[in-house]
């Protein structure tokens, strides 16, 4: 079992390096091809992996050393992986997802001259998240967290020939730098705390720990700055739709099947730490439920196709952290799971409408596209029908299973959740309405040469599809669901802390009609908006109202940022440059140079090269030494 753990991180590595060392000398067909087998050959062993845990209780789980990394004293670290319920249903959706975004990449990128350091790229982000979620301590966790960082950095500027791209690249490397930073004190915190940082050393500790102690909620904090950075909550969450840089199947990559996920998947390996830290626990569900609703209403305004999806992505991340702030960690999870199959779908069919519109973005400038894409167009609203928590498609059990929770935890966390509820469901429909129905308004060209994307491309998109119609039915509430009963070892010992109140099934029952009464309302708002009023969006920003504006603007957050964070440190740095660099720094080393250069000319006159000069300094020498002696 241990080479077959090995195994699932190795074949992207391998991959990874083939790419790397032979892209010049590999086909595009044969890059695609290695690269997708490399993941496929993963998803294989995690589906082994998987089906070796199914039907049994925790001690199924098994930690597989590979070798001692480093010891220095009282810290030991191996690296070492953890095969146990969570990191299971990770590795699938990682590997799963991840092979089908190879697949549709083929087609994508098919005409781009990097083509196979594209999927190069690919396979090493999947090696690095596979790392991620297999560590059996937090080091491990980590390198996979930093890994997937840097990944990300490469992918989103791709196209680093454009200068915005580059930029936006750096934005997400800089601003997941600063939650790694709180990730690693935390690390440090923990090892001083427990003495170890391997999960089995910690939780165990944290299993006889007094509760609510400010060194507990001091390391929770500092491990969800570091979820806030690399899942993209408020305030490092700006990062994330300006990865829209990236080609299409990277925002796929990203959003749906790893990097933001890294942080929902942390925290609720540490369940065990956050159920100590109540404060800290109330923290993750506010600023989760604050997220969710900027987001959502940032959406409700933007015009670019990949841009909404951004935003709707950060709104979801929102929920998902509200739902591991309320005790529901099985819940977060099932979300991420139906998140990743409905929105990889939709950024992959957003990337289909891309391709057949020539590269264009901007949802005002198509219309009518159902009858000329008509397999993007059904999965797209399938999808869409997904995440707007439309029964029975996967995104209405998950979304209304946090809500269940939220409900009995505070009622107030569950209106506000609702809302944002009622406003995904306005905001995706609003883009599918018009991108796919009414008049066309792109140019001639662009409708001349209007096509469904080819099988390659088509192909994701119907298994993911299906998916995201028929993925929802492994959380059923009550006794059917499946995923409770799985991942309850991972998270008994946080719920024995915590003792969350289990919803009723006739309460869940009424949460969930309320859920979609409201989400069918928003639906036909944005029918009735978009179809019968044909109303498009104004071209120009200048005419929009106040308030459409600002959400249009993004609330100024970037704009904020700039002028509170950027400017002054940009200013700080050039005073430093010129004063304290260039007066203090480099005038000290100007100063040695001149006092050597200085002593030198003055000690050089000594040397007059005439030999009565040498003997008058010996004989003055000597003297000097009489002196000294009789004195």
């Amino acid at each position: 079992m241990t080479q077959l753990v090995q195994l699932v991180p190795l074949f992207p590595l391998i991959g990874f390096l083939i790419l790397a060392w032979q892209k010049n000398n590999l086909s595009k067909q044969m890059g695609a091809i290695i690269a997708s087998a490399a993941v496929l050959a993963s998803f294989v062993l995690s589906c082994v992996l998987f089906f070796s845990l199914v039907g049994k209780d925790g001690a199924a789980s098994a930690t597989y050393d590979l070798f001692t990394w480093m010891a220095a004293g009282n810290l030991k670290i191996s690296m070492s992986f953890l095969i146990d319920p969570l990191s299971s249903v990770f590795l699938l959706v990682i590997t799963g997802v991840g092979f089908l975004i190879h697949v549709y990449s083929a087609g994508y990128m098919h005409d781009d001259e990097h083509h196979n350091k594209f999927f190069s790229y690919l396979n090493l982000f999947i090696f690095f998240m596979l790392l991620l979620v297999l560590g059996s301590n937090y080091l491990v966790m980590f390198v996979g967290w930093e890994g997937v960082g840097l990944c990300s950095y490469l992918l989103i500027g791709f196209w680093f020939k454009n200068i915005n791209y580059s930029s936006a690249a750096k934005k997400a490397f800089i601003m997941n730098r600063i939650g790694d930073l709180g990730f690693l004190l935390g690390i440090i915190l923990i090892f001083m705390t427990f003495g170890g940082i391997d999960f089995e050393t910690v939780f165990a500790g944290a299993k006889n720990f007094p509760g609510n102690q400010s060194v507990m909620v001091a390391i929770t904090m500092l491990l969800f700055v570091g979820a806030m950075g690399k899942s993209a909550q408020i305030p490092l969450y700006t990062w994330l739709p300006d990865a829209m840089a990236g080609p299409t199947p990277v925002s796929a990559l990203i959003h749906a099947a790893t990097m933001v996920t890294a942080g929902v998947y942390m925290i609720a390996r540490s369940s065990v730490l956050y159920a100590l830290a109540p404060e800290t626990m109330h923290v993750v569900a506010v600023v989760g439920l604050v997220t969710a609703i900027l987001a959502a209403t940032i959406g409700l305004a933007q015009n670019d196709i990949k841009k909404v999806l951004a935003y709707s992505t950060v709104s979801q991340l929102g929920l998902m952290f509200m739902g591991l702030g309320v005790g529901a960690f099985t819940s977060a999870v099932f979300h991420v799971i139906t998140h990743a199959f409905f929105k990889a779908l939709l950024f992959l069919g957003a990337g289909s409408v891309i391709h057949a519109m020539h590269h264009e973005q901007d949802i005002r400038k198509m219309g009518g596209l159902k009858k000329h894409l008509p397999i993007t167009h059904i999965t797209f609203l399938l999808a869409t029908l997904a995440i707007s928590g439309v029964p029975p498609f996967s995104g209405f059990f998950s979304k209304d299973e946090i809500f269940a929770h939220t409900f009995e935890h505070n009622k107030v966390l569950w209106l506000f959740g609702v809302v944002v509820a009622v406003f995904t469901a306005f905001y995706m429909f609003r883009l599918y309405y018009l991108t796919f129905h009414g008049e066309f308004r792109g140019t001639k060209h662009q409708l001349e040469h209007l096509h469904e994307s080819p099988k390659s491309m088509t192909t994701p998109l119907m298994v993911l599809a299906l998916l995201s119609v028929v993925g929802g039915f492994i959380g059923i509430p009550g006794d059917g669901h499946l995923l409770h009963h799985f991942l309850a070892p991972v998270f008994k010992d946080a719920e024995i802390r915590l003792l969350p109140v289990e919803p009723n099934f006739s309460t869940e029952l009424a949460l969930m009609a309320v859920a979609v009464i409201t989400a069918v309302i928003a639906i036909l708002v944005a029918r009735n908006k978009y179809i019968t009023s044909k109303e498009v969006p104004a071209a120009e920003s200048a005419t929009l109202k106040p308030l459409h504006k600002l959400v249009y603007n993004k609330y100024y957050v970037d704009e904020l940022y700039e002028n509170v964070i950027t400017k002054p440190l940009n200013w700080k740095s050039n005073i430093y440059n010129k004063f304290v660099e260039n007066e203090i720094i480099d005038g000290g080393v100007r100063l040695v140079k001149w006092t050597v250069d200085g002593s030198s000319m003055l000690v050089r006159q000594l040397q007059t090269g005439k030999t009565g000069f040498y003997i008058l300094c010996m004989v003055l020498g000597v003297i000097a030494i009489l002196a000294t002696l009789i004195l």
